[in-house]
């Protein structure tokens, strides 16, 4: 899904958001070739056909690499299932509050068929020098360059890329959204990030969970460099056992904390900086 040949099929096309974005990425260079949507009178939407089902498209026009989804969230395993069906090996899930045991078919599901997942509650990825972005986020605060971000935030992933936009660049952004369960974690996106190979990485965290310290300790062991890694964490003063916005970002005891992640990162020689505008210069000093 990070590559401008990649064939992409946007469910829940002819939405507000989903009309909108298609759109947008379209503008910024993502090969979009269909749009899936029940909406039986919209044919079209600047020139990609809008089916009923991916079977529609792919019979008569040919395999589709990655979908993207916008439908509402009672209806995101039955897309899942239909994109699945029809061989789609990159989903990335962009609608929120998607019930838990619904998740869990949907990666129950891919992981049987090989699919790579991003989200849900997720603002997808982005690759600019490849002009490639399946998601929703604002394309101009990602210039070109060498950090690789890795974020459970989608608002935060947005700001620090436009402080690394001037300087550094981006480059490749991985939103993996904040639910508790999430089909890519952040281990798994380094792994992503060594096949593009990048060295530089940024990783955006939340209060609650292990995932980033988890994911951390795998990339050192799979050959990133502690001085090339640096970590950011939203939450820093929030109260214990508050939820702040996202599922996932609950503080669980000690180990959800910020100060705890941060004391655990520093050990391994990781830099955590306090502020987004920190970023631009983190590999710089």
């Amino acid at each position: 899904m990070l590559f401008a040949n990649e064939r992409v099929c946007v469910y829940g096309a002819t939405g507000k958001y989903g009309s909108y974005h298609l759109k947008r990425m379209l503008e910024y260079g993502t090969n979009v070739v269909c749009g899936v949507s029940k909406n039986r009178i919209v044919k079209s939407i600047e020139n990609i056909p809008i089916v009923a089902s991916l079977e529609d498209y792919v019979s008569k026009l040919g395999p589709v690499d990655t979908a993207i989804l916008f439908v509402p969230a009672p209806s995101v395993l039955e897309a899942f299932q239909d994109a699945a069906s029809n061989g789609v090996k990159n989903c990335v899930i962009i609608t929120e509050h998607v019930p838990v045991h619904d998740t869990l078919r949907v990666l129950k599901l891919a992981k049987y068929q090989g699919i790579n997942v991003i989200g849900p509650n997720c603002p997808g990825v982005i690759h600019p020098s490849e002009k490639v972005k399946v998601g929703i986020m604002p394309e101009r605060y990602f210039k070109p360059g060498k950090v690789a971000i890795i974020s459970r935030s989608g608002t935060l992933m947005y700001e620090t890329a436009k402080y690394l936009s001037d300087g550094i660049g981006v480059a490749v952004g991985l939103g993996l959204g904040g639910d508790p369960v999430v089909g890519t974690n952040v281990s798994e996106a380094f792994d992503t990030v060594k096949k593009l190979g990048y060295d530089k990485v940024l990783v955006i965290g939340e209060i609650g969970g292990e995932d980033e310290i988890n994911g951390i300790k795998h990339a050192l062991k799979i050959g990133f460099l502690p001085r090339n890694i640096v970590a950011f964490f939203a939450g820093r003063h929030a109260p214990e056992g508050k939820r702040m916005g996202h599922a996932g970002a609950i503080v669980e005891g000690e180990k959800g904390k910020v100060q705890y992640k941060e004391s655990i990162l520093n050990e391994m020689g990781i830099r955590v900086v306090k502020f987004p505008w920190e970023v631009g210069n983190a590999w710089l000093n």
